[in-house]
């Protein structure tokens, strides 16, 4: 009877210790599970994002993207040839309109560009054959010839800039397109005002150009 007192104390601390050890090691199992949960979470959640950030730049239809390109180049156009009338026009509005155009469509310019960044789209970076053409034209003008070229060009090509614009602003599938159509619509209307304004100007002025040669010929 001694012995099996003595030996009962022996016997608790082993089960004490067995018992200790398996929840300790349940606890492990435990973390290491809840670790995995987490890591396999956290690239679930970080493939989501990728995912949703493709899916954005994916989802952008061909007529959006299209109007985005068109809209650069044309961008482009009107700073490259406002640079040129700022330089060679005669008439002081002629001049000041080719300012007008660096100053506005840079702004939109940049303004596409970081809507493109975001819709993942690459822009051109360089005139389109039409527009170089034209610019290569205007190069070689001077005087009331160049002023007359140049704000012909800039109604007929602020009409057709209106128009996709105002299109773009109504049909867009892309909510961030539409809204940079609609806000900027209102800038070339101006300008196409603006370029009417102008455009009389330089008529006017080739007119007095020609009666004025007219003139020095009849008095000689």
């Amino acid at each position: 009877m001694s012995h099996d007192r003595h030996s009962l104390p022996a016997v608790a601390g082993i089960v004490s210790f067995c018992f200790a050890a398996a929840v300790y090691g349940m606890g492990d199992k435990a973390n290491t599970h809840n670790a995995n949960n987490a890591g396999t979470t956290a690239a679930a959640n970080s493939a989501t994002t990728g995912s949703s950030m493709n899916s954005n730049a994916s989802t952008l239809s061909s007529g959006d993207r299209k109007f985005m390109e068109k809209a650069a180049e044309g961008g482009m156009a009107e700073v490259k040839l406002g640079q040129l009338a700022s330089q060679k026009a005669s008439a002081d509005q002629v001049k000041q309109f080719g300012q007008r155009m660096v100053d506005d469509h840079g702004k939109a310019n940049d303004q596409l560009k970081q809507l493109a960044s975001t819709k993942n789209v690459t822009l051109p970076t360089d005139l389109d054959k039409s527009t170089q053409r034209e610019y290569d034209k205007l190069s070689k003008l001077s005087g009331a010839d160049f002023d007359r070229e140049y704000m012909k060009h800039m109604v007929s090509d602020h009409k057709k800039d209106i128009s996709e614009f105002k299109s773009e602003s109504n049909k867009a599938k892309d909510a961030d397109l539409k809204q940079f159509a609609s806000s900027t619509l209102p800038t070339l209307q101006e300008h196409l005002t603006l370029a009417q304004s102008a455009e009389q100007v330089a008529k006017n002025e080739g007119k007095t150009q020609t009666s004025s040669r007219t003139s020095t010929k009849t008095g000689s």
